[in-house]
Formats: structure tokens, C-alpha cells, sequence
């Protein structure tokens, strides 16, 4: 299998209709259209980010995997109750006690995609605030045993994880991806780079609005498009681990505004996959990386 053949890029999430930083008419065209459909005429993968927030309806997730393409690949993004507890308490009122029910409730949730062959990865994204002590080796060593039937991706995002030599290991023995994540960095962020530890690279880029990162809401924290420099960066990157592994995903989670398709595009072009171009009219004041 051709290097190409094992590359996945693509955004973090298709659909965002509302707010400042809507794609329709950046990215989606004005009027009505299939999100989904058109955007899997542009890439050949996606990130999933509403199972964060609950296990989908296993009707509305087989509906998403018809409508895409042959070949083309979804990764899911772990529900929130496994990985972000005081958030899921936050948006329900209820401690998030795992139960077996919890596990097969998100299992059928996504099962359409398994049947038919589309489920590339499972993200387990944990927060910043999440560290390498107390119950937190624990609860990680717990997700990975528990959805170990999965290609499994992990995004460690405290200084404690990659300070510790015995994470790598864990992550290595159990063939669990660790991601790697493009973001702004501070005191307490996990290294730069992390080692590869899979047979699966998987990678997200953030964006770099270091000043809108804590102080921003869901869309202007991700107010940021990756210059050309920036871009041919992240792709010797993203080459070298694709000859390292058997499949690679990357992601562009900078959403504002269709920021992430175009810079997905344009790591495509970087690495010299087949790109089909696709129309999009953005103010001038948008060209400029925030």
C-alpha cells in the first residue's frame, strides 16, 4: 500500500450552521445542502464530535454512513461521561458513574459504522486538566481496556503524561495511538511532540490563537489559519509518521469560518494526495492568521 493510500485528512466535526463562525458560505454554499454529502466530496475522512456530548441515535449515524463515498472513513470522538466528568456533570446534573449500560449504550451508537466498514478510530479526548496522578493512570488504563475492540486513539494533553516514560509503554503494549496535537503552548502542556505508539498515526491541529485560548468561547479560540510556512511544517510532520504506521489521520479542529477545510486542503496539496478544489469567498479581513 502506497504512502497516499494511508493517509486520512480531513476537520474535526462537518457542521457548524450557527454563530460567528458559521461555515455556510465559507465552505458550505448558501441555500440547502447535505452537509455530509458535500463535504465527502472534498475529503475522504472526518472527526465525529457529537458523540462527545451523547451517544447518537444508531439511525441517524447509519443515514451517515450511507451518504458517504466508498473508502471514506469516520473517527468518533469519545462520549464525554468517559473522559470529561465535571463537564458531563455540568451539562446534566448527574455524576458521571460509569455502568456497563453506559459502555453498550455508546457501543450501539456506533455500531452502523462498524457494520459497514466505515469507523476508522475512536478519539479519546481528556482534558487539560486531566494529569498523571490519583485515579488519573487509572481511569486512562480503564478506557483502554474497555474499548479495546476499537482502533483506539488517546489526546493527553498535561506536561505529567510525557514527563512519564511509563505512559509510551502503556499506550505501545496496548497499540492505543497517542495524538498528536498542534496547539499553543504553555507551562503545563503536554511536549510538543509525542512518540509514535500504534500502528496508527493520529493527528489534530488546534490552531495557534494563543491569546483567544483561555479567554475565548468555542469559536474565536479556534480563530486561526495556518500559513503556508506553517502548513509545510505540519506536513513533514505528518509524512514522516505515515512511514511509520499503516494509517494516518489528520484533523483541523481551527473551525472558524471554514478556516479548517481550507487549511486541510492545503495540507493535502502539500503531500501531493489528489485534491478536488471547492468554492469559497471569505472577506479579506479573514485572510489574515489571527
Amino acid at each position: 500500500m502506497s504512502e497516499l493510500a494511508r493517509m486520512y485528512i480531513g476537520t474535526s466535526g462537518w457542521s457548524y450552521p450557527r454563530g460567528e463562525g458559521t461555515w455556510t458560505g465559507y465552505f458550505y454554499p448558501k441555500g440547502k445542502v447535505n452537509e455530509l454529502e458535500y463535504y465527502s466530496r472534498f475529503f475522504n475522512t472526518v472527526e465525529i464530535n457529537s458523540t462527545f456530548y451523547r451517544p447518537p441515535d444508531p439511525g441517524y449515524v447509519y443515514n451517515w454512513a450511507r451518504r458517504v463515498p466508498d473508502g471514506f472513513l469516520f473517527t468518533v470522538k469519545l462520549w464525554q461521561k468517559f473522559t470529561h466528568p465535571k463537564m458531563y456533570k455540568e451539562a446534566t446534573g448527574e455524576d458521571a458513574v460509569i455502568a456497563m449500560h453506559d459502555v453498550d449504550l455508546f457501543n450501539r451508537s456506533i455500531e452502523p459504522l462498524v457494520r459497514y466498514g466505515k469507523l476508522g478510530a475512536l478519539l479519546a479526548q481528556f482534558p487539560p486538566s486531566f494529569k498523571n496522578e490519583g485515579f488519573g493512570p487509572q481511569i486512562l488504563s480503564g478506557v483502554i481496556r474497555t474499548f479495546s475492540q476499537y482502533r483506539l486513539a488517546v489526546e493527553l494533553r498535561h506536561r505529567s503524561w510525557s514527563d512519564d516514560p511509563d505512559i509510551a509503554r502503556l499506550l505501545r503494549e496496548n497499540n492505543v495511538a497517542w495524538v498528536q496535537i498542534d496547539e499553543p503552548k504553555f507551562s503545563s502542556s503536554v511536549a510538543e511532540e509525542v512518540p509514535l505508539t500504534s500502528d496508527m498515526a493520529y493527528f489534530r491541529f488546534h490552531g495557534r490563537n494563543a491569546e483567544m485560548w483561555w479567554q475565548g468561547d468555542n469559536e474565536t479560540r479556534y480563530k486561526y489559519l495556518y500559513s503556508p510556512e506553517e502548513i509545510e511544517e505540519l506536513t513533514d510532520k505528518v509524512r514522516s509518521a505515515a512511514g511509520r504506521t499503516g494509517l494516518l489521520f489528520a484533523f483541523f479542529n481551527n473551525h472558524w469560518r471554514g478556516y479548517a477545510p481550507r487549511n486541510a486542503v492545503d495540507m493535502m496539496k502539500a503531500a501531493k494526495m489528489p485534491v478536488r478544489e471547492f468554492p469559497m469567498q471569505v472577506p479579506l479581513e479573514d485572510e489574515e492568521t489571527s
